[in-house]
């Protein structure tokens, strides 16, 4: 047995559910280090960090599902709808947490909504996941048809807005944003690539 087979048949064998459960757990001890101080001497700004590169990451996984089907023959197409929905979960909370802990006036949100650029970006890929949240059910899957991968199709600028919101959001030159932006790139690439052939032996 080869390691993509060992793969395909351990996914198949797992269950969705308890990796929901495992997704909702962070936020949980996020709260343990801001209230024990572990989260710095600004909390609320490594609270919105932390959940808002979680929100990145996982967009980042649900992104590798094609690829790795693709070129690698590695199916783990049962877990992108779980991948997607922990991200749009995670940047939820990274809105929350701004909207009710940082900026706290109402008449000051749209200002920075329309001020900042590094703001306008991430609001611009947060509405494009919302109709992707949404629709994210068999319901919708069997009465939109050939439409819901159309519209499923608007994950690929959501991701892109989100890792751009990053770069943008840092002071100065840091590695880290810019390599999630490559890594955004570089999935996005691999998209065109041809499907790999295999080899008739």
């Amino acid at each position: 047995m080869d390691l993509t087979t060992a793969i395909n048949g351990a996914a198949r064998r797992t269950p969705t559910w308890p990796l929901y459960i495992l997704c909702a757990l962070p936020p949980v001890w996020f709260v343990y280090q801001g209230f024990t101080g572990g989260l710095g001497v600004e909390p609320i700004r490594a609270l919105e960090h932390k959940l808002g590169e979680l929100a990145l990451q996982f967009l980042l996984a649900g992104l590798t599902i094609t690829p790795l089907r693709r070129h690698l023959g590695v199916n783990l197409l049962k877990f992108r709808r779980m991948l997607g929905l922990a991200a749009f979960f995670y940047v939820v909370l990274h809105l929350l947490v701004w909207l009710v802990l940082d900026v706290q006036i109402p008449a000051q949100i749209w200002a920075d909504i329309v001020k900042r650029p590094y703001i306008t970006v991430g609001m611009a890929g947060f509405l494009l996941l919302i109709p992707l949240a949404v629709t994210s059910n068999q319901w919708s899957i069997r009465r939109m048809g050939v439409k819901w991968r159309q519209l499923h199709l608007l994950v690929y600028p959501a991701v892109f807005l989100g890792a751009l919101h990053f770069v943008m959001l840092v002071k100065g030159f840091q590695i880290e944003p810019l390599l999630y932006l490559g890594a955004v790139l570089m999935l996005l690439g691999l998209r065109v690539v041809p499907k790999r052939r295999r080899q008739i032996a």
